[in-house]
């Protein structure tokens, strides 16, 4: 199964001191959080990753393109250019980097990519962590038989909210006006025939298409009670570093 991750996104709400960095590409502790995600997904046995770029692509295209020298001490000889990679800090990961248009919508980067998608897949975004089972949330998709799964979590705020009977979403809404909904944590499992939902580069994924999905009974929620936070502004980033600094940080399922 491969896992698609929207990396595209301006990500505006995020200042960044490095100025030259999409959002995936924040640094957690010294790696950037976008590698957290494909962490997670690879202790499930996910190594199949296809990232939807965007804005600044170019950053994320050249952390992979110079992985082993990211991650690996090195040996250089320059009397004959020889360089040496020491170690085995490799992972077993194919990962596609497509692009997907500067302006484009988060449904409308799923759509440019319909004709790879052939079979059930996992999305996310490159901005959110969680000890996410991913098995487990995988499994829950292929029992319900439905379109798609959809991590609910407990959050206060500001994400779009789930109307959830038992675990059959009965509406999806972009906004939510009262504290402690069950919110979208942004791990999904998907059938491709969800994507016909999908009109075009415009179509935002939060809104029409899930919306419809979930007005015929074909949205179903997979409930995370333990750790999920986003990175939507600095201080989420910093809060972020701070919890990996302790050691101890939830998402760290390796």
């Amino acid at each position: 199964m491969k896992a698609v991750i929207l990396a595209g996104g301006y990500g505006s709400r995020l200042s960044l001191q490095e100025s030259d960095l999409p959002k995936p590409m924040s640094q957690v502790g010294n790696m950037p959080i976008l590698w957290h995600i494909m962490k997670i997904y690879s202790t499930h046995g996910i190594n199949e990753f296809v990232i939807l770029c965007g804005y600044k692509s170019f950053a994320i295209k050249n952390f992979f393109l110079n992985y082993k020298a990211h991650t690996s001490s090195i040996e250089v000889d320059l009397r004959t250019d020889k360089v040496k990679f020491l170690g085995d800090n490799y992972e077993t990961w194919n990962i596609q980097l497509l692009e997907t248009g500067l302006d484009t919508m988060t449904g409308g980067r799923l759509k440019r990519i319909e004709s790879i998608l052939n079979e059930d897949f996992c999305l996310t975004y490159g901005d959110g962590l969680g000890d996410i089972d991913i098995t487990n949330l995988i499994n829950s998709h292929k029992e319900s038989q439905k379109l798609v799964t959809v991590t609910a979590v407990h959050l206060p705020g500001r994400f779009g909210a789930l109307e959830i009977d038992g675990e059959k979403v009965n509406s999806f809404h972009e906004k939510i006006e009262k504290s402690n909904s069950w919110v979208n944590g942004g791990f999904f499992v998907i059938k491709p025939e969800a994507l016909k939902f999908i009109d075009g580069d415009q179509t935002i994924w939060e809104r029409e298409p899930l919306q419809q999905i979930a007005s015929i009974g074909e949205l179903h929620a997979w409930k995370h009670r333990g750790f999920w936070k986003p990175m939507d502004t600095a201080r989420d980033l910093l809060e972020l570093n701070q919890i990996w600094n302790t050691g101890k940080a939830p998402w760290k399922i390796w």
